[in-house]
């Protein structure tokens, strides 16, 4: 949906050059259009719906790119990009090869940063402010639009702590203020913005900006607000005015997450924050949609909670998401949300335990790398028994590099008495997690992707801590499957069986510590071939082979895994074909591995 407005809206200077009495229709406009876009894409429509007003005030006051626009977190942006000449890209949103949905520095220098991880963008202000100060810069602005829960980070407070200390370099912050994050923000700062939204005449606005119970004020930043983020010209005149008074100063603008979209105003979840493609009338999937791996994951970590009563989850601002809902509503107080602060979770889960209890963190894949200092020396280091669930493991698809979770499995093996998990199916999910929660020594880690979950693979029978899928008694491949990557594994060695090759696939379950049953397997074997969905550095399979050195054994061991540098957004299915990690490219990898053997064998007779 393209209208005549949107049409000529080609650069920032266009939508400058528009009375400002065009500007409630383009409004309009724009949530129309976003609307209709993202419900055939997928993506996120709430945060957007709510940042229109602000979206275009921001480059009616600010002459991007040379004032630089940080947007904290980075999913609000989809208004921005439309006022920077990317309308027309918006068709292939978060698809292969196109649009991302997330500022990109190689689409537009609009964009300064690739920021999709929340409350880092007054980081990124604090340092261009003191760049462009050093540089003889200091008429080029510094504007970071924060919120959407991105407050509740530590690492913005960090930052304000910085900024609001040089009073000679102006940064501007922009508050979104919308009351939430996924779900409502919580937490003692919730609550001191809902104060100041309360203060909305003069007198007591006038009262808030000079008293120390305005908690900005006596930080030391100058206090504008709170203004009514649906109101362009109260926009653009709070914009205006923090231009002029050249120090650091907050903008608190107050919006409606979903506004205009009435599905997205009164979904108590999460506003629609995000969607996967969905009937816009509605709102809603026109299809049944099948389980996923978090919806398992929902299930039975309530039904732990029933038989555990020393269970208790916490999330960083994602209770739904990560598929806490449910556990929340039998046993509300028994889980906490501590807002966008995943290095609080970690440590506050680590109190928990050293309290007696069974501490279960679920958190996205990609976003726990923000907490590994807790997870190592306040977890690990106290041997802890604390479960990490690890939503979005692997491949992500849309979503892109940023959330690609393909380092957990890599990175988390170094950690001293880690146990890390990695299920093929629902069953073994339920399983893992049992297996988890009952560990009294030391944190658990249990990784799943984002999809669906598919069927149950059954095993023909245990050695050690690994199940054996399939098993040719004088095979002299092993493939070691890992978690869902079992089915594409199987699907290989039916290939490779119809080729002549025996081939026996094991499932690993834990991948870390490697299982000394495990190691004795591969020895047996010619070849053995991980496969698996993280990066290749420092994945099972290059463990094992180090293994297998320091045994003596000849065992020609490989990892085949994804490569070590940031992948693009695209489906996940063709990201796994891409890098051959689909039962076609497996296959096709084991033959020339085989063939590798055979002609070095050759050469060495």
């Amino acid at each position: 949906m393209t209208t005549a407005l949107l049409e000529n809206l080609a650069d920032p200077a266009a939508l400058r050059a528009l009375p400002a009495t065009a500007l409630p229709a383009l409004a309009a406009d724009i949530r129309a259009f976003l609307v209709d876009k993202v419900c055939r894409t997928g993506g996120h429509l709430g945060p957007n719906l709510g940042v229109v007003e602000l979206s275009i005030a921001l480059h009616r006051v600010f002459d991007s790119p040379r004032d630089v626009l940080l947007f904290d977190t980075g999913h609000q942006a989809y208004v921005h990009k439309i006022l920077t000449g990317r309308r027309a890209g918006f068709d292939t949103l978060r698809k292969t090869g196109g649009l991302s949905g997330y500022p990109s520095r190689a689409e537009s220098a609009h964009d300064m940063i690739e920021n999709s991880h929340a409350s880092t963008a007054l980081s990124y202000a604090d340092g261009l402010a003191k760049a462009f100060t050093l540089r003889g810069q200091a008429d080029r602005r510094v504007v970071a639009v924060v919120g959407d829960g991105a407050m509740t980070g530590g690492m913005c407070w960090e930052a304000l702590n910085n900024i609001a200390a040089a009073p000679q370099r102006p940064v501007i912050i922009v508050l979104n203020d919308n009351g939430r994050s996924y779900s409502p923000t919580i937490g003692g700062f919730a609550h001191h913005l809902a104060e100041l939204r309360r203060c909305r005449d003069d007198r007591l606005r006038a009262w808030t900006r000079e008293s120390g119970q305005n908690l900005f004020a006596g930080l030391g930043l100058a206090y504008l607000g709170p203004v009514d983020g649906h109101d362009t010209a109260q926009l653009e005149g709070a914009l205006r005015r923090a231009t002029a008074l050249r120090r650091p100063v907050l903008v608190h603008v107050t919006t409606t997450k979903g506004k205009g979209y009435q599905p997205a105003e009164q979904d108590e979840e999460d506003c629609l924050h995000a969607v996967g493609v969905v009937d816009p009338a509605a709102g809603k999937p026109n299809a049944h949609v099948r389980p996923t791996w978090t919806s398992v994951f929902a299930d039975e970590i309530a039904a732990i909670g029933a038989e555990h009563d020393h269970v208790v989850c916490l999330t960083a601002a994602m209770l739904h998401p990560t598929g806490l809902g449910a556990f929340a509503e039998r046993f509300p107080n028994r889980v906490f949300d501590v807002g966008i602060a995943e290095q609080h979770a970690v440590t506050s889960a680590a109190g928990l335990a050293m309290g007696g209890l069974h501490p279960v963190v679920a958190i996205y894949s990609t976003f726990l790398s923000r907490a590994f200092d807790q997870l190592l020396l306040d977890v690990a280091l106290h041997r802890l028994p604390v479960t990490f669930v690890l939503d979005r493991a692997g491949i992500t698809g849309p979503d892109g590099p940023s959330h690609h979770g393909m380092w957990d499995a890599s990175v988390l093996p170094v950690v001293p008495g880690l146990r890390l998990a990695a299920p093929r199916d629902p069953a073994r999910l339920r399983q893992l997690l049992r297996e988890a929660v009952a560990v009294h020594d030391g944190p658990t880690v249990v990784r799943y992707p984002k999809t669906t979950a598919g069927p149950d693979i059954p095993a023909v029978r245990r050695i050690g801590h690994s199940d054996v899928l399939r098993e040719t008694p004088a095979a002299q491949t092993l493939i070691v499957a890992v978690g869902p990557l079992a089915a594409p594994c199987l699907a290989a060695a039916d290939e490779l069986a119809a080729q002549g090759i025996d081939v026996t696939v094991v499932d690993p379950r834990w991948t870390a510590p490697l299982d000394p049953e495990l190691l004795r397997l591969a020895a047996r074997h010619r070849l053995v071939l991980a496969v698996e969905d993280t990066t290749a550095t420092g994945a099972l399979g290059a463990r094992l082979a180090q293994a297998l050195a320091a045994i003596g054994a000849t065992t020609c061991a490989a990892t085949f895994a994804l490569p070590a540098r940031f992948l693009p957004h695209a489906t996940r299915d063709h990201i796994l074909h891409t890098h051959g990690l689909d039962a076609e490219g497996i296959a096709t990898t084991v033959l020339k591995r085989l063939a590798t053997i055979h002609q070095h064998e050759e050469a060495t007779r």
